[in-house]
């Protein structure tokens, strides 16, 4: 047995046939040399490594070729998203107002550091928001703790580029509100992947559920629309300076909110800087004794139930006495006024007449069916229940009737009003878009079609020729309401230099048109306007929210597709609004 033949013994057959071609090979080269045949022995070898690497080339393909057909990994799907992902909240026409975005969290490992004062001082000037105590607290530990996250990708760059020992960084869900103060109270924020307040928060599970490739969660409003009602809503702030402001815009005929506007405002991208009064969504959150604003369900409820019509005639020559309780009319008018003119010239006492006239329980059931004695129905969870009073005493319906006596949300006037401009049917206002074709959710009738028909004609009256002059847009066919109402003061309503008055106008446009057409509420409520040169030294609706109504009216129309529609009787000059009010209650 040959020296090869041992070696290859332990070997599987193909391994001893690889083993002896090998052998031969070599064997091939030492009879190349004995023969004198170099340059074929050289040949010889070059063919060789030919062969090797040749054989490995195909190898490489023929896995590379497997792997592409024929591997599990070629249709697999991506990697799901974090469980804190949220989809992109946008408007009704796709423009983003929240987003994902990269975001990191600042660890340190004081186990890491020689001087930890030095890191301590480096982070404090990298970070001025930092709490140094914090900081101070966290490295004595003596274990790797996490100290903020959130931060930005330029915020972890800068603090990196430091080079700062034991300090380290890991990848976290962020949310990111580029628009920051804009339509902050209706967007609302998250936490950690958690909807906490306003749309981020109603829409949560929807939010969650999209949060794959690409997905898009709309809202109802159009941030044109939300742009033009924030810009004015701040121009009013500026000039009258409420203590806070409300304003809404809504397609009676869908219940699509497309603007809602709450001052003051806050950047949902910095919560932690701003406290709870800033936070507040007013519109959904806060209640309010609204003031003549009122006055609309009063009419509604008396000429639906057959109680009166616009020519019934009342006399509110004299103050109305109940008992502890005289009601007065800023606006000395005629002695005598029709149903119509109690409306624009906001006669109290004709408004208290006609509710003592319909009785506790019709103005019960007609206030309940407008939704003004629960919580409105949205997906806001800030939406806010009324204060009612505890019993419908006289003094109670009769002070109900022009907007005291109760306290309720913007949210809920601008559904009942709705309802009332809208053919009569109420129901709930929603913040998500109707899509092509889709109807509005069916609702329930609260009053005659035909009593819609003559509420919207006493509206546009009001502008006409009544408190509401200063709102008129030329060619949009406006109606509104002015509410002037007396806030207490110390448990008193206060009159005089002392008062305060919420400043309140409920605009409608426009008002002709078919009742199933579109047609717009636009609600804005300044909360105790200081007296200024321009508003005649007086606080009223008629010369603070009106105009600031009129003002968002002309700059939203285009946008809606409502046509001005110019005629002879809009060029004749409007009379000068009386300076109404509907707080002149003595208790």
């Amino acid at each position: 047995m040959t020296v090869a033949d041992v070696i290859s013994a332990p070997f599987s057959p193909i391994g001893r046939w690889v083993f002896r071609r090998l052998q031969w090979v070599e064997h091939g080269y030492e009879r190349a040399r004995a023969s004198d045949h170099a340059e074929g022995d050289s040949r010889l070898r070059i063919f060789f490594v030919l062969v090797l690497f040749g054989a490995g080339f195909v190898t490489l393909g023929l896995g590379a070729t497997r792997a592409a057909l024929f591997s599990p990994y070629l249709h697999a799907e991506f990697a799901p998203a974090s469980p804190d992902a949220r989809a992109e909240l946008t408007d009704r026409d796709g423009r983003v107002l929240a987003l994902d975005v990269p975001r990191y969290g600042l660890y340190v490992d004081p186990r890491q550091m020689a001087f930890p004062q030095n890191v301590e001082a480096a982070l404090i000037k990298a970070l001025p928001g930092l709490s140094a105590a914090k900081l101070s607290r966290l490295l004595a530990s003596g274990d790797q703790q996490y100290v903020v996250g959130g931060l930005t990708p330029e915020a972890r760059d800068a603090i990196h580029n430091l080079a700062l020992p034991g300090v380290s960084f890991e990848e976290e869900t962020g949310r990111d509100y580029p628009l920051q103060t804009f339509a902050a109270h209706l967007i609302g924020y998250s936490r950690d992947g958690v909807g906490v307040a306003g749309a981020e928060r109603a829409f949560n599970g929807l939010l969650r559920a999209d949060d794959g490739a690409g997905g898009l969660v709309a809202l109802s409003i159009d941030l044109r629309v939300q742009g033009a009602l924030e810009n004015e809503l701040d121009s009013a702030v500026t000039e009258f300076q409420p203590d806070d402001a409300v304003g809404m815009v809504v397609n009676v005929r869908t219940g699509e909110i497309l603007g809602m506007a709450s001052w003051p405002t806050f950047d949902p991208n910095k919560v932690d800087g701003f406290d709870r009064n800033t936070m507040t969504n007013r519109a959904a959150g806060e209640v309010y004794e609204p003031g003549s604003v009122m006055k609309i369900f009063t009419l509604a409820m008396g000429i639906d139930a057959g109680i009166a019509t616009p020519d019934t005639l009342f006399d509110v020559g004299q103050p109305l006495k109940l008992k502890g309780q005289t009601i007065h009319d800023f606006d000395h008018g005629a002695p005598v006024l029709t149903l119509r003119e109690v409306f624009t010239h906001s006669s109290n006492i004709g408004a208290a007449k006609l509710g003592l006239m319909a009785g506790a329980d019709t103005m019960a059931r007609y206030f309940r069916s407008f939704g003004l004695f629960n919580a409105a129905p949205s997906a806001l969870i800030e939406s806010t229940r009324p204060i009612l009073p505890a019993r419908m005493t006289d003094n109670v319906v009769a002070s109900m009737a022009f907007g005291h006596a109760i306290a309720v949300t913007p949210l809920q006037l601008a559904t009942g009003y709705a309802a009332i401009f809208d053919g009569g049917i109420y129901r709930p206002l929603t913040l998500r878009p109707l899509g092509p074709g889709q109807q509005p959710a069916p609702g329930r009738r609260v009053i005659a079609a035909s009593t819609s028909a003559t509420m919207l004609g006493l509206m546009r009256d009001n502008v006409v020729d009544g408190t509401g002059t200063q709102a008129d847009e030329l060619g949009l066919r406006v109606g509104g309401k002015t509410g002037t109402a007396t806030k207490l003061v110390d448990g008193h309503y206060a009159e005089g230099k002392n008062s305060a008055n919420l400043a309140s106008f409920a605009a409608v446009f426009p008002t002709d048109g078919p009742l199933d057409g579109d047609r717009y509420l636009v609600l804005v409520m300044l909360d105790a306007p200081k007296k200024t040169a321009a508003d005649r030294g007086v606080t009223t609706a008629a010369f603070t929210a009106a105009p600031t109504a009129g003002r968002v009216i002309n700059r939203i129309a285009p946008f809606l597709g409502v046509r001005r529609v110019i005629t002879a009787a809009d060029l004749v000059p409007k009379p000068a609004s009386p300076p109404e009010t509907s707080g002149a209650s003595e208790r």
